[in-house]
């Protein structure tokens, strides 16, 4: 595809729980590709096999790892340092966003979130963050 205009962002969405897997993946998909994984083990297969744009990070994972350690390790790989992560959790105490931000998120949204506030906030993130225009 060498016409960059047509192509949407990609976007890895990071998230455990099935029902908020199906519902971002009908809502995101009008602006973005995207792929889903739900640990740290298919988040770093993912990663391998796809070049993405933005990262939406849950930071309430199961297994071994969870959204901030991800967060972490990958502000420490040269080839990934400046990918715009935004962090979503349920947690909503100060601790928990300074957390984030401590990890490494570059903006932290908590669940429930609106919409259009979530859209808004990936492709705003997006743009700033890479200069890389939504349609």
């Amino acid at each position: 595809m060498s016409d960059n205009t047509k192509m949407k962002p990609r976007l890895l969405v990071v998230e455990d729980d099935y029902e908020n897997q199906k519902f971002l993946q009908i809502f995101l998909k009008r602006k973005f590709d995207l792929e889903i994984c739900d640990s740290s083990d298919t988040f770093y297969e993912k990663l391998k096999q796809n070049e993405f744009n933005i990262i939406l990070m849950d930071i309430s994972l199961r297994g071994k790892k969870d959204g901030l350690q991800l967060t972490r390790e990958i502000r420490e790989m040269d080839e990934y340092k400046n990918l715009p992560v935004v962090g979503l959790s349920a947690h909503a105490f100060q601790r928990d966003k300074d957390n984030a931000y401590n990890a490494g998120v570059d903006v932290f949204l908590t669940k429930p979130v609106q919409n259009d506030v979530l859209m808004d906030t990936l492709i705003k993130t997006l743009e700033q963050k890479s200069g890389i225009k939504v349609d």
